[in-house]
C-alpha cells in the first residue's frame, strides 16, 4: 500500500504540486476538531477534511495525518492504527501524510507536539489522536443519520461503512464526508476499551515498507528541486574554535563552483552544481582556524575531570532512602567498583542534511527532522523572518536516534541559502563532518559502593555518577538547583518514567556534574544506557561477593517491584536460567541477566555468550521481554526490540569517540564500526503488555543489551568488564 510519503516526490517536481499534495487537505472546507477548539478554513475543490486528523476522499481513501516523525521505529503505522481503530476505517484504504509545522502554527497547534524522541511518539499522543479518530467517526455517523433522519445512536460504523439496521440502509464514508465536515464536532468523545480493538493491537504490516524496499521513498539526501544547487560544509574541527579566514579565490574557478560562503563564525561552505564538486572544492579550500583553548584538551583531560567528580564533596542527590553513608560505615562487608561509559556518535546512515530556499519574504526548508516545530523556529531565526513567513516540509529520516532532534544542520542550510536568494540549496554533510560534529552521548563515570550485612544481604548502596549533563548544554533552563533529571534515568523513586527497580533500605544516588567541551545530545536510550550497566553489572558483582545466584539476589530485592520482576522472570524462564546452556560447536555457553525500567516500559534480557581460549566473544542468543502497558502493534515492538539490540550491542562492542587536541578522532566507519550481520545474535522477544499504562518501545531495550552480555562474559571468563567498548578489552579467561 502506498502512503502519502509520495508527497516528497511531488515536492521534487514543483512547489505548487508540493503544496497541493501536503497542504491542501489541511485548508479544506471543513470543521476541524481537537480538544474542543473549532478551527475552520475554506478552500475550493479539496477533499473534505472531517477534522484535523482525518480526510476522507470520494474514492473512499482515508488520509490520516501524522504529526510525529517516522525514522524507522514504526510510529507512523502505529499512530495510523490508533486513529483508524477509533475511526472504524477500512485499513486497506488508509494512507498517511505529514502536516507541516507552519500549518500547525497557523491553526493554533491543532496537531499538538511535533517532537519525536524519548520513545514518546505514540505514548504521549495516543489519547488525542484516538479522540481525533473517534470524533471523525461520530461526525460521519451523524451526517448519515441526518440524511436518513434517524437518531445517530441507531447507526453503526464499521470498516468505512455506516448502516442503519432498522431501515436496512447503508452508505460509505466517502459519500457523507462533505456533509460530515459541516457537523459540529462532538463535545464528549468516549474511546474504546483496548480489549475491543480490531486494528490497534494487531500485527499489521507497516505502511511505509513497500516504498522503502522498492527504493521509491525520497529521503532528504535524495531530494531534487528545480534549479537546486548543492553545498558541502566544513566546521572548525575543534569545538568552540572559529574561522579566521579562507581564500575563496583558490577554488572559485573549479568546475561547477558557484560560491564560497562563511556559515556563522566557525564554518565555511562551498556551493556548486553537484555535491561532489562542492566537496572537492571544499577539500582544496585553504581555511585558517583559531582553535582556541579547547585545542589543548585530550581524552586524558576528560577522564581526569570525571575521576575528580567521583570523590567530590558536592553532588546533587537524585534518589535516597535511609542513611547510606552510616550504613556503609557499619557494614559487615563492602563491595566497591568504578565503571565508565564513553562519548558515542549517533552514526545515522543518512548524514545530516537540509534543503532551503530563502527570499526576503519567505523561507522554506525540506528536512528530515525529529522535531518539525523546533526546525521551524530555527528556520525563522536563521532566516531573519517571522515564523509565519516560513515552513518546514518534513521528509523521511534515514535514522534519527535523537540526533535529528537538533537543528544545527537546518540553521546552516538556511544561512547558506540566505546568501543565494531565490535558489534552493541542499546542504549535505560528509560522513567525516557528521562524525566530528555530532551531539554525542554524554560521557560519565560511576563509583558504586555496597554494604552487606552478616548474612550477605545488600543493606546499603551509594552510587556516585560523575559526568556530563545533556540539559546543561541543550536546555539549561530545565536545570533546577544544579539537578539534571535526565541523568537519573532508571534510578528514580517512582514517577512512572524510569523507576529504580530494587528495594534497598539505605540508598544514595547522586551526581557530580562535570561538563567537558564536547557537545552532548540525546543519544537513543540516553542516560538509561549507562545507568543500567552500572546498576545491573554491580548487582551481579554483589551477588558474586555474597555467594548468591544473580537471579535469586535480584528476586530478594524486587519484592516491591512486581512489574520489574515479571519481565526478569519471563526471560529467565524462557532462557532456561538455572540449567546449563547447550554447548555451541564445542564451546561452553554462559548466561547473564539484566533488567530496567525506562521510557515508562519494563524490560529485561538474558544473554547467552561464549568466549574462546583466545578471548573471542560470540553472542549466541538474547531473550528479551517488554511490558509497555498497551501494545499497539506487537510485530513492530518485536522489530524495535531487535533493532535496539543491534544498536545497543554495536555500542557495547565498538562505539567510542575519543578526544585528541580538542577534536573527535573517529571520522568514519573504519574507526567507528557498526555491528555486522554475522555478529548479530538470535533475538527472542517476549511482548507481555499488562495494560493500564502507555510505555515506549524504541529505546528502553537498548539499555539491557550491554549489561546482560557483560554479566554473561563474567560467567564465562571470571572477568569484570567495567569500561566500554569491549573492543578495548582482553577477554581471555582470568
Amino acid at each position: 500500500m502506498k502512503t502519502a510519503r509520495s508527497n516528497t516526490h511531488a515536492a521534487a517536481l514543483t512547489r505548487r504540486q508540493f503544496i497541493a499534495s501536503t497542504g491542501a487537505a489541511s485548508a479544506a472546507a471543513a470543521g476541524s476538531f481537537v480538544f474542543g477548539f473549532p478551527i475552520r478554513a475554506e478552500a475550493q475543490g479539496a477533499a473534505p477534511e472531517v477534522n484535523a486528523w482525518v480526510v476522507v476522499q470520494p474514492d473512499e481513501r482515508v488520509i490520516i495525518r501524522i504529526a510525529r516523525s517516522e525514522m524507522g521505529q514504526g510510529s507512523l503505522t502505529g499512530l495510523a492504527q490508533l486513529v483508524a481503530e477509533e475511526l472504524e476505517a477500512d485499513w486497506a484504504r488508509v494512507t498517511t501524510e505529514y502536516p507541516t509545522p507552519g500549518q500547525n502554527l497557523a491553526r493554533k497547534r491543532v496537531w499538538g507536539n511535533f517532537s519525536t524522541g524519548g520513545s514518546r511518539g505514540i505514548r504521549e499522543s495516543q489519547d488525542y489522536v484516538r479522540k481525533g479518530g473517534a470524533a471523525a467517526r461520530m461526525m460521519l455517523v451523524q451526517a448519515a443519520a441526518d440524511e436518513w433522519k434517524v437518531p445517530a445512536g441507531e447507526c453503526r460504523a464499521e470498516a468505512g461503512v455506516i448502516t442503519h439496521a432498522a431501515s436496512n440502509r447503508r452508505t460509505t464514508y466517502g459519500k457523507v464526508a462533505a456533509a460530515a465536515a459541516k457537523v459540529a464536532p462532538p463535545e464528549n468523545v468516549v474511546l474504546k476499551d483496548p480489549k475491543t480493538w480490531k486494528l490497534a493491537g494487531k500485527r499489521l504490516a507497516r505502511l511505509d515498507t513497500v516504498e522503502k524496499t522498492n527504493g521509491s521513498l525520497v529521503y532528504g539526501a535524495d531530494l531534487v528541486l528545480p534549479g537546486m544547487l548543492s553545498a558541502a560544509i566544513k566546521d572548525c574541527p575543534v569545538f568552540g574554535g572559529k574561522v579566521k579566514g579562507f581564500d575563496a579565490a583558490k577554488v572559485s574557478g573549479m568546475r561547477g563552483v558557484k560560491k564560497v560562503v562563511a556559515v556563522g563564525d566557525s564554518a565555511v561552505a562551498v556551493v556548486a552544481d553537484t555535491w561532489w564538486r562542492a566537496k572537492k572544492a571544499l577539500d582544496a579550500l585553504p581555511i585558517d582556524y583559531d582553535f582556541g583553548p579547547n585545542a589543548a584538551v585530550q581524552d586524558s583531560t576528560v577522564k581526569a575531570m570525571l575521576r575528580e567528580g567521583l570523590a567530590a564533596e558536592q553532588a546533587v542527590v537524585g534518589n535516597s532512602s535511609g542513611n547510606a553513608r552510616e550504613a556503609l560505615a557499619g557494614a559487615a562487608r563492602r563491595v566497591e567498583a568504578v565503571y565508565s561509559y564513553p562519548h558515542q556518535n549517533h552514526a545515522t546512515m543518512e548524514p545530516m542534511n537540509a534543503t532551503a530556499r530563502w527570499t526576503p519574504e519567505r523561507c522554506e526548508v525540506w528536512a528530515p527532522t525529529q522535531n518539525g516545530e523546533a526546525a521551524l523556529a530555527a528556520t525563522a531565526e536563521a532566516a531573519g523572518l517571522k515564523p509565519e513567513q516560513c515552513d518546514v516540509y518534513k521528509l523521511p529520516l534515514g535514522g534519527g536516534f535523537g540526533r535529528r532532534g537538533m537543528t544545527d544542520y537546518v540553521r546552516q542550510a538556511v544561512a547558506i541559502a540566505r546568501q543565494m536568494p531565490g535558489t534552493p540549496v541542499k546542504l549535505l554533510w560528509s560522513r567525516e563532518e557528521d562524525m566530528t560534529h555530532g551531539r554525542y552521548h554524554p560521557v560519565t563515570m560511576c563509583k558504586l559502593t555496597a554494604g552487606l550485612d552478616a548474612q550477605g544481604n545488600l543493606n546499603a548502596l551509594h552510587m556516585r555518577i560523575s559526568g556530563q549533563s545533556i540539559l546543561a548544554a541543550v536546555f539549561p533552563q530545565n536545570i533546577r538547583d544544579g539537578r539534571d533529571p535526565v541523568v537519573f534515568q532508571g534510578l528514580n523513586n517512582g514517577g512512572g518514567e524510569a523507576i529504580f527497580g530494587y528495594g534497598i533500605p539505605n540508598l544514595l544516588i547522586d551526581h557530580a556534574m562535570r561538563n567537558p567541551h564536547v557537545p552532548p545530545g540525546f543519544w537513543r536510550g540516553v542516560n538509561l544506557n549507562q545507568n543500567a550497566i552500572y546498576v545491573e553489572c554491580f548487582i551481579d558483582e554483589v551477588a558474586h561477593a555474597a555467594g548468591k545466584d544473580p537471579l535469586e539476589m535480584r528476586r530478594s530485592l524486587m519484592k516491591g517491584h512486581p512489574k520489574h520482576l515479571a519481565v526478569l522472570e519471563a526471560v529467565a524462564q524462557r532462557a532456561g536460567w538455572g540449567t546449563p546452556a547447550p554447548d555451541v560447536r564445542g564451546q561452553k555457553v554462559f548466561r547473564g541477566l539484566a533488567q530496567t525500567h525506562g521510557f515508562a516500559s519494563y524490560v529485561a534480557a538474558c544473554a547467552e555468550v561464549s568466549v574462546s581460549a583466545e578471548g573471542a566473544l560470540t553472542i549466541h542468543r538474547i531473550v528479551a521481554a517488554t511490558d509497555c502497558g498497551h501494545a499497539v502493534n506487537p510485530q513492530q515492538i518485536e522489530a524495535q526490540v531487535e533493532g535496539s539490540f543491534v544498536y545497543g550491542l554495536g555500542a557495547a562492542l565498538f562505539s567510542e569517540c575519543t578526544v585528541k587536541d580538542g577534536r573527535i578522532e573517529q571520522t568514519n566507519f573504519d574507526t567507528y564500526p557498526a555491528l555486522r550481520m554475522n555478529q548479530m545474535p538470535k533475538v527472542e522477544s517476549i511482548v507481555m503488555p499488562s495494560g493500564g499504562f502507555w510505555g515506549g518501545v524504541g529505546e528502553p531495550t537498548i539499555a539491557v543489551a550491554a549489561p546482560a552480555v557483560l554479566n554473561a562474559i563474567f560467567a564465562a571468563t571470571g572477568k569484570r568488564i567495567r569500561d566500554l567498548p569491549l573492543k578495548q578489552q582482553d577477554l581471555k579467561r582470568a
